[in-house]
């Protein structure tokens, strides 16, 4: 049951050609509640509230159990189904099988034709489409799977391909690979734009930023039911949210300098110094210094810093906007780079074209340190010309992803089985 569950994988069409979702990744979404679940309805209409998402069961039998939603002031205890789409319940024959009795909710990734799933002797199970709550598009969530995964592995795994190249060689790759990752990231963030608006993108991106790894979803969670006029002047307003969502945390694993109290705080002092920093940025990009043509490989990195006066815009753009004293690196960093930057140039603050070059040439930021490590023994960084940059970190990440998804090293489904 097990093998049949993990294998199951929807090929989706992504920006650059189809991609695998693989129902375990659906599964882990629930798991983190990475997912908007205030106002979520059933597919019959009737409102839903996860109160406990449930125990993951990664055996035989439903893929959640114990868990409690409260269903149109109902409150039901039992277990939790998920299939990437409804019939897959009776390509399964769980209605025939006695696991299956204590299910209280079918979970489907796509749009379900029918109302509810019949379970035993008839009875009606309630289902919830997962895809119009996802934070994210599809393919994002997918590549965020993927880059989890390449952080397991080791740095002269990750550089491999690289080490058969010449550095003339690797340093043109790295550029293609780090350009073709900028535009998935501006794609995702025209995508987050077109659903909440500039202010509210930003301040979303901004709190996810913030949460780190393992507290991104909390974070998102804060940023909807608090939008960012909310933090400009409440003192209490970071301990309320903390509270508020105290059974979302992940706190285990984090170290005390990123506690998400913390970082709410860090954000509630970012906003009041600027309470419309969005406009702010907005206004900051429209000037910014640009390289005199596009990349090439003979460009090198410390040369570029200095041409752009990559160090002292940076620390004017982030005084401007509020983020400095607030935000340190190398977090600041990972904010400009998966945040700031995309998003300005989804929303034309700054043409893809500029916002690329500032986006490579920056400093990697917050990364995993496998990562940094592969990059600098592939020769991509090779100290004081081409000291490492976020488009050489990004670049070799871009690379990996695409042998994850097409199977070439092992399909997304084995990395996810793993972690």
């Amino acid at each position: 049951m097990l093998e049949s569950r993990v294998s199951a994988v929807e090929e989706v069409q992504g920006l650059y050609g189809p991609f695998q979702f693989p129902e375990l990744l659906l599964q882990r979404i629930w798991a983190e509640r990475s997912f908007r679940s205030r106002g979520a309805q059933t597919v019959a209409g009737e409102g839903i509230k996860i109160v406990r998402a449930g125990r993951w069961n990664r055996q035989e039998g439903p893929d959640f159990r114990d868990a409690e939603v409260q269903i149109a002031g109902r409150m039901l205890h039992g277990d939790i189904e998920m299939h990437l789409r409804e019939p897959d319940w009776r390509a399964h024959g769980h209605a025939e099988d006695r696991n299956y009795d204590k299910v209280i909710l079918h979970v489907v990734l796509f749009p379900a034709k029918r109302t509810t799933t019949a379970g035993e002797g008839g009875r009606q199970i309630p289902i919830l489409v997962l895809l119009p709550l996802l934070w994210h598009d599809l393919e994002e969530y997918a590549s965020d799977a993927a880059v989890s995964a390449i952080a397991d592995r080791p740095a002269d795994r990750l550089a491999q391909t690289w080490l058969q190249l010449t550095a003339e060689e690797a340093r043109e790759k790295i550029i293609g690979e780090a350009e073709q990752r900028w535009r998935s990231k501006v794609h995702y963030a025209q995508i987050r734009l077109d659903k909440l608006g500039w202010t509210s993108a930003y301040h979303h991106a901004a709190l996810e930023v913030l949460g780190y790894r393992f507290n991104r979803s909390p974070m998102l969670t804060a940023a909807s039911r608090w939008p960012l006029e909310a933090w400009a002047d409440a003192d209490e307003l970071p301990d309320e949210v903390f509270l508020e969502l105290k059974d979302t945390w992940k706190l285990g694993a984090v170290r005390p300098p990123n506690h998400p109290l913390r970082r709410l705080r860090a954000d509630a002092r970012w906003v009041e110094a600027v309470p419309a920093w969005p406009k702010v940025l907005e206004q900051c990009g429209r000037d910014w210094p640009v390289a005199s043509g596009p990349l090439r490989p003979n460009h090198e990195v410390a040369a570029l810093r200095r041409e752009m006066g990559l160090k002292a815009q940076w620390q004017t753009v982030m005084q401007r906007v509020g983020v400095s004293g607030n935000v340190a690196q190398p977090r600041a960093d990972n904010l400009w780079g998966d945040g700031l930057l995309p998003l300005l140039a989804a929303a034309g603050g700054v043409s893809p074209a500029v916002g690329f070059q500032w986006w490579y040439i920056s400093w990697p930021g917050d990364q995993a340190t496998n990562v940094m490590a592969a990059a600098r023994l592939a020769g991509i960084a090779d100290g004081k010309r081409n000291p490492l940059a976020w488009g050489h970190v990004q670049g070799l990440i871009g690379q990996q992803l695409r042998p994850v998804e097409t199977g070439e090293e092992g399909d997304l489904t084995s990395d996810f089985t793993r972690g």
